[in-house]
């Protein structure tokens, strides 16, 4: 355990250091002292994420502190050590959902519709980036008000405009389990890796937060796992109905169990079709 922990330890402290030189998979597992399979699996196991996915993501915090210090797009490239702004812009949609300069900007640029409307959940409010859906919420969070201080709040510099007509009609089908809407959201690292695995429940499928955390490879982290669902903000598009209790109970879910029961048994009668 001491040496694993100093092999990672020195790894983390190397790429903290030397990230603007983007160190590949060969470097990393040379500079630890081990073959690259076992440094990837090590590295994986002990940090929850692989060492390139930790080397984006300490690349993408040296450039957001950057730009939200007012660098040019082109200064935070090069000092990030990327080839070309396109490439720190791939980096930031990969885990943010947004470009440098809209993150540089808090939003500014950004037009985002939005609108309240009643579907088959009830009272429903969607918000709409261009890119995909960045909200989705039912009952008490749909009050227009309410529902538009949340996206002032996630986005403050974006254009705002309401159509309640054009996102029921864009969402509807959707929440019908007719096709499936694009969605924009940002969330932490860990967050990204839960909503990924809700993505791959199939259709009328359950799983259980323990069964998302050996699937991203963090078995311990069940309550995390169950933070990270709770913290869904596009609900039904990410499939977080699809997560139940390890006894088999369905447990609670933030839009109320009816609405829970509801869309499990329009999946279950879909399947059975």
């Amino acid at each position: 355990m001491t040496r694993t922990y100093d092999e990672i330890a020195g790894a983390i402290r190397y790429i903290a250091a030397h990230f603007d030189e983007q160190p590949d998979l060969a470097t990393l597992a040379h500079e630890a002292g081990l073959s690259e399979s076992h440094f990837q699996r090590t590295f994986t196991e002990a940090v929850g994420i692989s060492p390139k996915r930790f080397t984006e993501l300490v690349t993408r915090n040296h450039a957001r502190a950057l730009l939200a210090r007012g660098d040019s797009l082109l200064d935070a490239t090069y000092d990030s050590g990327l080839s070309s702004p396109s490439r720190l812009q791939d980096l930031f949609v990969k885990l943010d959902g947004m470009t440098p300069a809209q993150i540089r900007r808090l939003g500014e640029g950004l037009r985002i519709e939005w609108g309240v409307f009643q579907s088959l959940l009830g009272a429903t409010a969607a918000a709409w980036t261009g890119q995909g859906i960045c909200r989705l919420v039912f009952g008490d969070a749909a009050q227009p008000a309410e529902f538009e201080a949340q996206l002032r709040q996630d986005w403050p510099a974006a254009q705002r405009v309401r159509d309640d007509a054009t996102m029921a009609q864009r969402i509807a089908p959707a929440l019908l389990g007719e096709g499936r809407l694009p969605v924009h959201v940002r969330g932490t690292n860990f967050q990204v890796q839960v909503w990924q695995a809700l993505l791959s429940i199939a259709d009328g499928a359950v799983t259980t937060y323990g069964s998302i955390a050996h699937l991203i490879g963090r078995p311990g982290a069940s309550r995390a796992v169950g933070n990270a669902v709770g913290g869904n903000p596009v609900s039904v598009l990410i499939p977080c109905h699809r997560v139940i209790r390890e006894s088999g109970v369905l447990g609670g879910y933030a839009w109320g169990l009816e609405r829970k029961v509801l869309l499990l048994g329009r999946e279950w009668q879909r399947m059975a079709a």
